[in-house]
């Protein structure tokens, strides 16, 4: 296991408006940053477009994630591609992986459903840690507030979860991250 590394990622899923709920689409979308805890520097980034088995990408969720269905038909592929494209990319079973929230549960559950396997042993919920370290107390923290309260500038178009996933390994530099004295 590479404890010097952490790779934070981000999944965008097909989504709507119309009463469903919430987070039971297919995933579009995964987003990946990997942080080098030693340095401090975010040294690899990656956007994969999911193409769904069974669902489309609504307008609604065209509006919120910018992600167009010509996009992903263009773009996407299987999950069972990408994953293991993640898997060789970014160390795969050999790093620990991290996103905000349960991001996890909602890839085990459709790897589960596809028969694939989830491309991480270890996972860390950012969410958790940075209410516990920064003693947040309110119910719901969301990545885009907790980075208000570490003092970090939001950059880029939210629920991408190419720049989700950039934004919250920025985020993680203030978690894991000695602060680095620039007057040596």
């Amino acid at each position: 296991m590479n404890f010097n590394r952490i790779v934070c990622f981000d999944l965008e899923m097909c989504c709507w408006n119309d009463g469903r709920e919430p987070n039971t689409g297919e995933i579009i979308e995964i987003g990946l940053a990997e942080l080098d805890l030693e340095t401090g520097e975010i040294i690899r980034r990656a956007q994969h477009y999911v193409k769904p088995e069974h669902d489309e990408v609504s307008q609604f969720c065209t509006e919120l994630t910018g992600i167009k269905p010509e996009v992903i038909e263009k773009n996407g592929k299987p999950l069972a591609t990408i994953l293991k494209s993640i898997e060789q990319k970014f160390g795969g079973r050999h790093k620990i992986y991290a996103a905000w929230g349960r991001d996890d549960l909602i890839l085990r559950a459709e790897c589960k459903a596809k028969g694939l396997k989830v491309p991480f042993n270890e996972y860390l919920n950012l969410a958790t840690i940075f209410r516990l370290q920064r003693h947040v107390t309110k119910k719901r923290c969301g990545q885009r507030a907790a980075m208000e309260i570490a003092g970090i500038e939001w950059e880029g178009r939210q629920h991408s979860g190419y720049v989700d996933a950039y934004n919250l390994a920025r985020l993680a530099t203030t978690l894991f991250c000695d602060a680095k004295d620039d007057s040596k």
